[in-house]
């Protein structure tokens, strides 16, 4: 089982779950992007609009103005893929021309009408997540017959949307969208069953870092930043599961745990 790779999270936004406003300043955001991949990041995941239950919508404007200057200073300094973390088309478009390298949707490509035509004309990577309602009104009260049935087969003709509008396959990951419309027992099924996800044949990309679930299990954990035990064991659970990218705020203890995961298993092996 190859492990999966590590992208780390650098979040321009005042008002994301666990560290919004920590990075105010591009030189911060920039700064932190490059210790990420110090600590063993191999893709840098950038956002400028929070997507928290209840956060308030950002215009595509202020959205640009917050990544593409942090987009700017990280390909100063490095080569690796850079992600945007975006459901608007113009900000995926603006950030793509400063160095982006893939569009990481919380929409799957459903924002807007033009958005899988920018997509096929980006030629970038697109992740395709799936979100039940918006981030004002996702958590609600979500309710599924079967969750993961649902979220597979929605993903899967999300997918084939995107192909139809003139993406290619090899572009297209999917991402379960843990937290977004989803109950603790939801997100808990999902993480459970990733397999069928992995199963679609798109690489699959898993985030929970530092998320509500956790809380679920230890109520004590109301801080995010309390939540990195919770984190890491389901980030092993993915990577099990065949995970292709585990999306993390603590990337170093992440890497940390994923080697010592392979280590485990290659000893296994030669037994």
């Amino acid at each position: 089982m190859a492990s999966p790779r590590v992208m780390g999270i650098v979040n321009v936004t005042p008002d994301s779950f666990s560290d919004g406003g920590r990075l105010a300043s591009v030189e911060a955001a920039v700064t932190h992007g490059l210790t990420l991949v110090e600590q063993g990041a191999d893709i840098l995941d950038i956002g400028g609009e929070s997507t928290r239950p209840g956060a308030e919508p950002v215009d595509a404007a202020e959205e640009i103005a917050r990544v593409v200057p942090v987009i700017e200073g990280l390909r100063a300094h490095w080569a690796g893929p850079i992600s945007v973390d975006t459901m608007k088309p113009e900000v995926a478009r603006a950030a793509v021309a400063a160095g982006a390298t893939m569009w990481n949707d919380v929409t799957a490509l459903g924002f807007a009408p033009d958005s899988p035509a920018t997509a096929a004309d980006l030629g970038c990577d697109v992740v395709l997540m799936h979100m039940r309602g918006e981030p004002r009104t996702m958590q609600a009260d979500p309710h599924y017959d079967d969750v993961v049935a649902e979220v597979a087969d929605w993903l899967s003709a999300r997918a084939e949307a995107a192909m139809t509008a003139g993406v290619g396959r090899a572009r297209i990951w999917l991402d379960p969208g843990i937290g977004f419309g989803k109950t603790a027992a939801h997100n808990l099924a999902l993480t459970a069953n990733l397999g069928r996800l992995v199963a679609t044949g798109f690489p699959v990309l898993y985030g929970a870092s530092r998320k509500r679930v956790i809380q679920s299990v230890d109520p004590t954990a109301t801080d995010p930043g309390d939540r990195l035990g919770g984190s890491l064991a389901l980030a092993l659970e993915a990577a099990r599961a065949g995970t292709a990218i585990i999306r993390v705020h603590d990337v170093r203890e992440t890497v940390q745990a994923l080697a010592m995961q392979a280590a485990v298993m290659t000893a296994a092996d030669r037994i």
